[in-house]
């Protein structure tokens, strides 16, 4: 008549045991989850090293202060977005940034009478961040930790190459050491997901969704279109016409070229693994983009009434590189408009098209239609 009783005891006890050890596995998996969670770094803050001078260790401090918020608000600004180009988030006052500011650390404090120094991290407030983005038309990703996926594309004459072999310069991009900088370069494999997803063409012209495509399938948000074109001599590659297109979600955030020619006695191998790390290095090391270069043309804009401008123009504000648009007349029939942009034409035209905007003709006679509109007509 016991054993049951007994049997449950022991049942109890087994059950306890049990119990006792799954909370433990428990209290383990948070403890390491949130240990993880501590090593990743977080996209909303930055560490700036502050020095200023005032008539007061107090007023350097607060000079200090301010100057190092407005730097470590960049930082974050360029990590989400990829891009060192500021100029089209609106100026800010140094009281709209504190209150952007949700907290703050400092350490290596120094002061003397006039001067102070020190190591400031200033955690942002994760909404007013996106908001300021979003506001301002920018596309963002908030995990700058996913790998930059390069699409190297070759112009051979008349031949365009990407996939097929032979194709020198993905081979060197392909043998190209790992990134110690911020942006982690990544390299398809080239399996047939990846030519499903884009061809050379496509990464040429800047096609938004085969870039977004051929991104995510190798788990990033952000692809490079390494562009080179062969400049020939004597039967050999003299130089490389270079033009570096950078998207983020299929949008542009930044392009430069550059030109860059064979040394004698150079073998093309070594020539395009040479061109490769000018590249990387132009990227790790900041340099200067050719597209901030601000330029301005004329358009003429079709419209059946005031509406379709109004849209019009709430399009056009949202375009990556467009920094303002002036209505130069308007009428019944059309609206003139200057367009103030960086970078080249062609770099104008492709973020247009993400936006289903053909800009069509020459200067001085642009003309700014609908997608389609153009052939249409």
């Amino acid at each position: 008549m016991t054993l049951p009783l007994v049997s449950a005891i022991a049942g109890g006890r087994a059950g306890r045991r049990v119990a006792g050890a799954g909370l433990l596995l428990l209290i383990l998996v948070l403890w390491f989850g949130s240990a993880l969670a501590d090593d990743q770094p977080d996209p909303f803050s930055a560490t700036v090293k502050v020095d200023a001078t005032a008539e007061s260790a107090a007023a350097a401090r607060t000079s200090a202060r301010a100057d190092g918020q407005r730097r470590a608000l960049d930082d974050v600004i360029q990590r989400l977005t990829g891009s060192p180009d500021l100029s089209k988030l609106p100026k800010l006052e140094d009281h709209t940034i504190t209150d952007m500011v949700d907290s703050f650390e400092v350490t290596n404090e120094k002061m003397s009478k006039v001067r102070y120094l020190a190591d400031y991290t200033f955690h942002f407030r994760r909404s007013r961040i996106r908001q300021l983005l979003r506001s301002a038309g920018i596309a963002f990703s908030e995990n700058p930790e996913k790998p930059v996926v390069v699409i190297p594309v070759l112009q051979d004459g008349d031949k365009l190459v990407l996939w097929d072999d032979p194709n020198p310069w993905r081979e060197a991009w392909g043998q190209a050491p790992a990134s110690s900088g911020p942006a982690k370069l990544s390299l398809p494999l080239g399996g047939v997901g990846d030519l499903t997803a884009i061809d050379a063409e496509q990464a040429r012209s800047g096609d938004a969704q085969a870039l977004s495509d051929i991104a995510q399938r190798n788990g990033g948000d952000e692809t490079l279109v390494a562009f080179a074109t062969e400049r020939r001599q004597g039967g050999g590659v003299a130089g490389l016409d270079l033009s570096i297109k950078r998207y983020r979600l299929g949008q542009p955030s930044d392009s430069r070229t550059d030109h860059i020619d064979a040394h004698p006695g150079e073998s093309d191998s070594d020539f395009f693994k040479r061109a490769v790390d000018v590249v990387i290095a132009d990227i790790e090391h900041g340099g200067p983009p050719t597209r901030d270069k601000e330029a301005s043309l004329a358009a003429t804009v079709p419209i059946a009434n005031l509406g379709d401008w109004v849209a019009l123009r709430r399009r056009l504000a949202a375009v990556p590189g467009i920094r303002k648009v002036d209505l130069l007349s308007l009428s019944r029939q059309e609206a003139k408009v200057e367009i103030k942009y960086v970078g080249s034409p062609d770099l104008l035209k492709s973020s247009l098209a993400q936006a289903d905007l053909d800009l069509d003709g020459a200067e001085p006679d642009w003309r700014l239609v609908p997608a389609g509109a153009a052939t249409q007509n």
